[in-house]
């Protein structure tokens, strides 16, 4: 082998060593990088372990404080004394009297009004001179803190302890010579069952009246035409009833409309109820949803039917927009508190005795199984109810507060005692047989017996005139403003009803 030959071989040696050398090389360099890649994805997995018990232990603290806060909720809503609203059951207070209605224990109570001849309060008879005549030191507002409301409506609804409001808007504006919005002709009612409208309204049409200050009877709701006779700021409020209650007081009342006429009882009604009722016969409205009704609604609804949620949450949005406030009958003195603290009344304003209302004999004991089938008849009053039920207490939250409320409704009972004691013969409503004085006997229709009052023989001229107005009837008071209000109309209703008979 020549030396080109061996230097070519030495030349060939040191290219595959070199090419060895390389592969080897390359081969650590790959080991090396698999090994840097291994390095991080441990430590990756390890820092999402990591985080992954950081948020474990974030959420368990979130769930502590959580668990802590309703704990204390709970707790401090169990020290007011809450009450709750379920579709099954609607809880009293702890203090409240025994229903006037004898319902299931799942139904509230008419009215949280104690009755004014209660042997436990007789200690508090008293003689009181005019002079202290329902007058207290304590009294909230004052023209310093908020100024009074005038401008007011109230939608009075049907069987709801309304009438005793209506005295009580009457007895207020009248004492300050407001100006009443009275129903054309001297009629009772703004042409209920009619869509209001403002010629149903005394001295629009003539326009004898420049402004009005209250409209408050009874009239079918429609805000667009109420807000053409009534000022800009006005105040517009209603109250409700429970459902169940409230129909079978209307059962008693209205029996003789064409849907009750013929039923023997308000069970026999409820099972037979499509067969009875018709909605297009006249007054059969006050058998079905009534107040839904009043409101201005379509109440001929059934639960089942296809767009009842639809209707149902449009009746509640179109309440909450219409109205600042809605009171609950079966809260009603508790209602007067909050009513006076959104007038910036006085309590001594809200002072009243229950009006319209029916003697213990004439009510009728319902059943759970009876209450069920009202509620489903009359299911949107029935949601209406529970929704506005809980915004009551809302209200009174946020505007009262519950110890005050307590002890606002504590002094209002003893103002009321106080006022039946100077007033009231015998310091209790009597069957309408058994008032003296003809002018002060209330209405009497269908079969309920509509209790009256008598007046304490014994009173000077002055409070005489005061207690009068606390007990004069619906009807005669609203004549009594309009023809205090239009004296001239009043002249000619007068005559041409002499000339009639």
């Amino acid at each position: 082998m020549n030396t080109a030959d061996t230097e070519d071989s030495y030349k060939y040696l040191r290219i595959l060593q070199a090419d060895k050398n390389h592969k080897e090389a390359a081969r650590k360099t790959t080991k090396c990088q698999q090994r840097v890649r291994f390095v991080k994805r441990k430590r990756l997995l390890h820092s999402r372990h990591h985080s992954l018990w950081i948020l474990f232990i974030l959420l368990g603290v979130c769930i502590a404080i959580q668990t802590f806060v309703t704990h204390q909720a709970r707790l401090a809503s169990s020290q007011q004394e809450g009450r709750k609203v379920t579709l099954g059951k609607l809880l009293l207070p702890k203090d409240r009297n025994k229903p006037n209605v004898d319902l299931p224990s799942s139904l509230v109570s008419h009215s949280t009004r104690k009755d004014l001849n209660l042997g436990t309060e007789k200690t508090l008879t008293l003689s009181f001179t005019p002079s202290s005549f329902l007058k207290t030191q304590n009294n909230t507002h004052t023209q310093a803190t908020c100024h009074p409301k005038s401008h007011i409506v109230f939608l009075k609804t049907h069987k709801t302890a309304s009438s005793t409001i209506l005295n009580l808007l009457y007895r207020y504006g009248e004492s300050r010579n407001l100006t009443f919005a009275l129903p054309l002709n001297k009629q009772s009612q703004l042409f209920y069952p009619f869509f209001f409208v403002p010629h149903f309204v005394e001295g629009v049409s003539s326009r004898s009246v420049k402004a009005f200050h209250i409209m408050c009877n009874h009239m079918r709701f429609k805000k667009s035409e109420v807000a053409k006779v009534m000022p800009q700021d006005t105040f517009y409020f209603s109250i409700l009833r429970h459902p169940v209650a409230m129909m079978e007081s209307i059962f008693s009342y209205y029996k003789s409309i064409p849907a009750f006429r013929k039923t023997f009882s308000l069970e026999d009604f409820l099972d037979n109820s499509w067969r009875n009722y018709n909605a297009s016969v006249a007054n059969n409205h006050y058998a079905h949803n009534i107040l839904a009704f009043d409101f201005g609604f379509k109440n001929n609804i059934a639960v089942g039917a296809g767009d009842f949620e639809e209707r149902t949450t449009v009746a509640i949005k179109t309440i909450e927009q219409d109205f600042n406030l809605i009171l609950i009958s079966e809260y009603f003195d508790e209602s007067m508190v909050l009513l006076k603290y959104s007038l910036c009344w006085s309590l001594e304003d809200m002072v009243s005795f229950r009006l319209n209302s029916r003697s213990e004999q004439t009510r009728h004991s319902l059943s759970l199984n009876t209450a069920e089938k009202i509620k489903k008849w009359n299911a949107l009053d029935w949601r209406i109810y529970l929704h506005f039920n809980t915004t009551f207490w809302h209200k009174v939250d946020s505007l009262v507060g519950r110890q005050k409320m307590e002890r606002e409704v504590a002094q209002l009972r003893k103002l009321q005692v106080k006022l039946a004691n100077t007033c009231l013969k015998d310091r209790c409503a009597v069957d309408p047989s058994l008032v003296k004085d003809a002018r002060l006997k209330p209405f009497q229709y269908g079969t309920a017996v509509i209790q009256g009052y008598n007046l304490n023989p014994n009173l000077d001229i002055q409070t005489k005139t005061k207690c009068q107005r606390f007990i004069l009837p619906e009807l005669q008071y609203t004549h009594r403003l309009y023809t205090k209000q239009f004296p001239k109309e009043a002249a000619k209703h007068k005559q041409a009803t002499k000339t009639v008979k």
